[in-house]
């Protein structure tokens, strides 16, 4: 029989596991920092693909008007 890894989310056991791991690689007065400085990340990320949307949007808006002269 074959076996097939399965990848996913962390369950229960996992996730105390890797919380832990980050509590004693960082320390419990760091954690804070970090977790703003991948908010703000996160939020500059949305913020990048918003507006990589909306020129996507205005471009193929002004090539329909091309295309209707």
């Amino acid at each position: 029989m074959e076996t097939i890894l399965a990848i996913g989310m962390p369950g229960g056991p996992e996730l105390f596991v890797i919380l832990f791991v980050i509590l004693l690689l960082f320390g419990a007065k760091k954690i804070p920092d970090l977790a703003r400085g991948m908010g703000r990340g996160i939020r500059e990320f949305k913020d990048a693909t918003k507006e990589i949307k909306k020129e996507v949007d205005e471009a193929g808006k002004a090539s329909k008007e091309i295309d209707n002269k």
